[in-house]
């Protein structure tokens, strides 16, 4: 559902290769070239685009249309100047979101484990598959670090703490944005971790599906979505909707009226 496939496109979808996300979270890439930005209509024109060596996932050349590309994701495409992030909308749908060119230089990761290695090595591993050996000793499971994508170097890192804000990555709540108020911890179950968003409005989710993406709510490490993590209700989506169809209603009709004021125009002057 998150890929946001036609309903009358058939049964069949392209499986994603074994990368750095998993198979339920991400977003193939030929779903991204023919799908969601229509610069190809067929699984055939996707290949010879991204076998041009055109597309990059987080600065590196991607050829594969098998790619499996997820949140945090930064994707560009220099010859269109096409600069997009892969983050989560309120209905936990995969969205393109525009950015910079300052932004496509960083990217956030989130902390899975912090373990030791042969010869008592220290080392990480983030959301996205990658493993970072010898990080700052204070870097605990579950922050956030700011990666500079050009040389694969921490560049700060944030802590998950009461007062950070949190991108929800997983469960009902997948695509809301708001500070955290408290952790509740169950041993040998799942943490809770409750949320309040901009509005006020609070839920609860597990720890393991919240996304530090800031120390506080006035300081976002990146530039958010348009509809700022907020989910509105049923009846008030459909308001807006309803508002937007009558909008272009109106301009219809005032452009038929104009194009009937001068075809009028037009006959009385042949008269």
């Amino acid at each position: 559902s998150h890929w946001m496939l036609d309903k009358l496109g058939g049964v069949f979808a392209p499986r994603p290769r074994a990368g750095p996300h998993k198979y339920l979270e991400c977003l193939p890439l030929m779903l991204i070239v023919r799908n969601r930005l229509k610069y190809a209509l067929t699984y055939n024109e996707v290949n010879m685009i991204l076998k041009q060596r055109l597309l990059k996932v987080d600065g590196r050349i991607r050829t594969d249309s098998k790619y499996p590309a997820g949140f945090m994701d930064v994707i560009t495409i220099e010859k269109t100047g096409d600069k997009f992030r892969l983050l989560y909308d309120t209905k936990g749908r995969f969205v393109l979101h525009k950015i910079s060119e300052e932004e496509t230089s960083t990217k956030l990761c989130k902390v899975k484990k912090t373990l030791y290695g042969p010869k008592r090595t220290p080392f990480l591993t983030t959301h996205d598959g990658r493993t970072i050996r010898f990080p700052h000793p204070n870097i605990r499971k579950n922050d956030t670090l700011v990666l500079d994508l050009e040389t694969g170097k921490v560049k700060e890192w944030v802590h998950f703490k009461p007062g950070a804000l949190v991108y929800v990555t997983g469960g009902a709540n997948r695509g809301r944005i708001g500070e955290v108020v408290r952790r509740e911890r169950h041993p040998g179950s799942f943490d809770i971790v409750y949320v309040k968003d901009a509005q006020d409005h609070s839920f609860a989710t597990r720890l393991e599906n919240t996304f530090v993406i800031g120390s506080t709510v006035a300081q976002p490490l990146i530039s958010l979505p348009k509809d700022k993590g907020i989910r509105i209700s049923t009846f008030e989506d459909r308001q807006r909707k309803m508002r937007l169809l009558k909008k272009k209603g109106k301009k219809s009709k005032k452009a038929k009226t104009v194009k009937g004021k001068k075809g009028t125009s037009a006959k009385k002057s042949k008269k």
